[in-house]
């Protein structure tokens, strides 16, 4: 059979549209890279000594029959781990995957828009796959530093794959079935924040071996790579075995919507004057500061204060993930409502979901750190703060989308690459305020969490905008009377000498 017969032989087995097999393989490709993110914050918990003697617990602590056999004033707290790192280590060792992140963000996304979101995110996640399986041998070589430098490499694999998704949307879903796939493939990252410490709470009880954590997550993230190089590609043209019908249903929509015409360069002198993009950047640092601490650290309060056993602890790090997932298809779908009524406008909703996803959670992190050794109390606290943390799908996440529909992926870019800098800063700094693990010294970090969620939303509330920027669009909405730098763009006409004149209804740019 010639390779022409082969591939209509598949059109008519596969039944199956193309851009569904994208968008499971895309949920699957956020899936475990959260997994990988997220396993060193329950293995950790394993891999360090307790103490080696007999110390005194100056602190609030709670007790644990199968780990601490109190005294009058002495706690001896049972030995289990093989690494003595001190609590400012942990933090480090829990933020240095965000180093790596952070720097591949912005890149990320522009090696996507020259070379496809395909092998970005497919070369990328695969990086970060072998890194994590290799993990345990870097940790037996090099100790701390070598974990240190495992992760930072990483969070470079993962930097671009969600800049590169967002392309990979853009060039395979029509406008009409954006949201739909947009939440089936972002989602993703929840369910590996279910995933992630479930199974290894499974993986590390009964005395399993931290190590299995990285041999199952790495292999996983292989054997997805192998389908993803199959199955996925880069535009629906490029695909070998789509159906005719739905090459030209995406070809007819997706051109339809304009994605494709040529912009002009990335105006970078008006965006970084632009105070609604620079709210949304600390709006989202204030989200990432709150989301990080809980990722990274909640298992460690758990273990480490609560006295949840390992397998206890992987069930309810998992519990509050699995209400965030559920309550941002609440908040986007109502959300959407009222905007599609006109009960609220765009800007309304933006800044009332991100006030929602920030106040709420940070008023009940504080009052889970001041419920004591009530372990119902304190995970009811964390599941409900979450939950509300949810709002954030609505509002921080895609308010880029909005300001500058035409530059969304650099934007983006813009915003969560600064804003993951968060997952530098709040696992250290909770690990420097923490070193006895007492729940005095977690209310402390606690306040730090709320400080910044609520401190940034009040600048959002101020700034933050929902309609899009004059420098998106220039042709539509001219250039505002109070800028005085520049044209934005070359005069087509190649005129050296060219005043643009701002036009009050911003329908159009007059030359004169």
């Amino acid at each position: 059979m010639t390779l022409e017969g082969w591939r209509l032989l598949l059109n008519r087995a596969i039944f199956i549209p193309q851009r569904y097999v994208m968008g499971i393989l895309g949920l699957f490709a956020l899936a475990n890279s959260f997994t990988m993110r997220v396993c060193l914050s329950m293995t950790i918990t394993q891999m360090v000594k307790k103490t080696a003697h007999q110390i005194h617990i100056t602190g609030e602590t709670c007790a644990d029959p199968d780990d601490i056999i109190k005294g009058n004033s002495t706690a001896i707290i049972k030995y289990h781990g093989q690494y003595d790192w001190d609590e400012a280590t942990q933090g480090l060792l829990l933020s240095a995957f965000y180093y790596g992140y952070v720097l591949t963000h912005l890149p990320g996304g522009l090696l996507a828009e020259r070379f496809g979101g395909k092998w970005t995110v497919g070369l990328g996640l695969l990086s970060t796959s072998i890194a994590t399986v290799i993990t345990p041998w870097a940790v037996s070589i090099g100790g701390a530093i070598g974990l240190f430098v495992i992760r930072v490499i990483e969070g470079f694999g993962e930097g671009p794959v969600t800049p590169a998704c967002v392309l990979l949307l853009a060039r395979w879903v029509p406008p009409s079935e954006r949201s739909r796939f947009g939440a089936m493939i972002f989602g993703g990252a929840q369910v590996g924040n279910i995933v992630g410490p479930y199974l290894s709470g499974i993986l590390l009880a009964n005395g399993g071996h931290w190590a299995n954590v990285f041999y199952v997550f790495g292999t996983l993230g292989i054997i997805w790579f192998v389908f993803w190089a199959l199955l996925c590609y880069n535009t629906p043209n490029d695909h070998p075995f789509i159906s005719e019908q739905e090459k030209e249903y995406l070809n007819n929509n997706i051109e339809a919507s304009a994605l494709h015409r040529k912009l002009d360069p990335v105006p970078f002198k008006a965006i970084l004057r632009s105070a609604p993009l620079w709210v949304l950047v600390l709006a989202a640092i204030g989200h990432d500061a709150g989301y990080f601490a809980m990722i990274t650290d909640l298992p460690k309060y758990f273990s480490d204060v609560l006295k949840f056993n390992i397998k206890e602890t992987g069930v309810m790090s998992a519990i509050p993930y699995v209400a965030m997932y559920i309550f941002s298809f609440i908040f986007a779908a109502l959300c959407d409502l009222c905007i599609r009524k006109k009960w609220h406008s765009i800007t309304t909703g933006r800044k009332l979901y991100t006030t929602i996803a920030a106040t709420i959670p940070a008023i009940l992190i504080i009052l889970a750190s001041y419920s004591g050794c009530n372990r119902i109390q304190a995970v009811a606290l964390f599941i409900v703060s979450m939950a509300f943390m949810a709002g954030f799908y609505s509002s921080v996440k895609i308010n880029a989308m909005d300001i500058a529909p035409n530059y969304a992926g650099t934007c983006s870019a813009i915003v969560n690459g600064i804003g993951a800098v968060s997952g530098i800063v709040t696992p250290y700094l909770i690990g420097l305020l923490t070193p006895n693990q007492t729940i005095g010294q977690w209310r402390i970090a606690f306040w730090f969490v709320f400080v910044t969620l609520v401190g940034t939303n009040i600048l959002y509330l101020i700034w933050g905008s929902g309609e899009q920027q004059w420098w998106d669009d220039i042709e539509k909405l001219g250039y505002p009377e109070s800028w005085k730098h520049g044209p934005l763009k070359k005069n087509p006409k190649n005129l050296e000498k060219t005043v643009m004149r701002p036009i009050r209804n911003h329908s159009a740019v007059v030359e004169k």
